[in-house]
């Protein structure tokens, strides 16, 4: 059976798309989702402690608002400030991010290393995005908030990259779509060519693990069998969901 948290107003709990940064709920309320999420994820074994700097998230928050530019994200704030803490909890040397659109995705997850929002320091937080002049305007955004280069966008296909990885991946996000009626399905491909750099400990995020499910059922058949994955959870904040999962 696959480990689940569910947020009680998940189903109802509604953002603008094209208005991202306006206030949903609370942000009391938003806190407290968030830490019964990052509670489940280290019941499970997968997160080593639920601690993050809030005024750290804020300063990330702000920044991206006020200098990124979103044509429009999936990504609720309840998703944002969960992918900020476990990269902020996680601390990945090397971070991948499969599929970064505008790059508020990966900005989300590399935030927590790079920016105002930084609280540790990392080797490479690489996005990979395959249509150019996404992956294009992606980097021009991720480039106002790290001046480091630490954090970069390449035009490139996840397969094949990760393949090639020189290094370890520590953590690997996916939001990556595939063509030829692939769709969400690529997830499998991107996290299979990924394996063998993915030492014990490391932690892979699936977006879309509620409203793509059927699409991902062999990724989350994959994950949620403990010959691959040493444990998995389903975070449902929202109605997109994401599958966290460790080696």
């Amino acid at each position: 059976m696959a480990l689940t948290f569910e947020a009680p107003d998940w189903n109802d709990y509604h953002m603008d798309y094209q208005h991202p940064h306006e206030a949903v709920e609370p942000i009391e309320r938003e806190i407290a989702i968030v830490d019964d999420a990052l509670a489940a994820l280290k019941d499970a074994g997968i997160l080593p402690h639920t601690d993050y700097d809030h005024d750290k998230f804020l300063a990330h928050r702000r920044a991206v608002a006020e200098l990124f530019e979103i044509p429009w994200t999936a990504i609720t704030p309840r998703m944002q400030r969960i992918l900020y803490a476990i990269n902020a909890i996680v601390k990945p040397r090397n971070m991948l991010a499969a599929g970064v659109f505008c790059g508020n995705t990966f900005i989300s997850n590399a935030g927590a290393a790079v920016g105002p929002g930084a609280c540790y320091e990392a080797a490479h937080l690489i996005g990979l995005e395959i249509k150019p002049e996404e992956a294009e305007r992606a980097e021009r955004n991720v480039r106002k908030i790290d001046p480091t280069s630490v954090a970069r966008v390449l035009p490139l296909d996840a397969v094949p990259y990760v393949a090639e990885f020189p290094e370890e991946i520590n953590l690997l996000y996916l939001d990556a779509d595939g063509d030829g009626g692939r769709g969400k399905g690529i997830y499998l491909d991107i996290l299979e060519a990924s394996l063998d750099r993915m030492p014990g400990g490391s932690v892979v995020i699936a977006h879309n693990s509620v409203n793509s499910a059927e699409a991902l059922r062999h990724y989350l058949a994959f994950v949620r069998d403990p010959a691959n994955f040493a444990a998995s959870v389903n975070v449902i904040p929202d109605a997109e969901g994401i599958e966290v999962s460790v080696r």
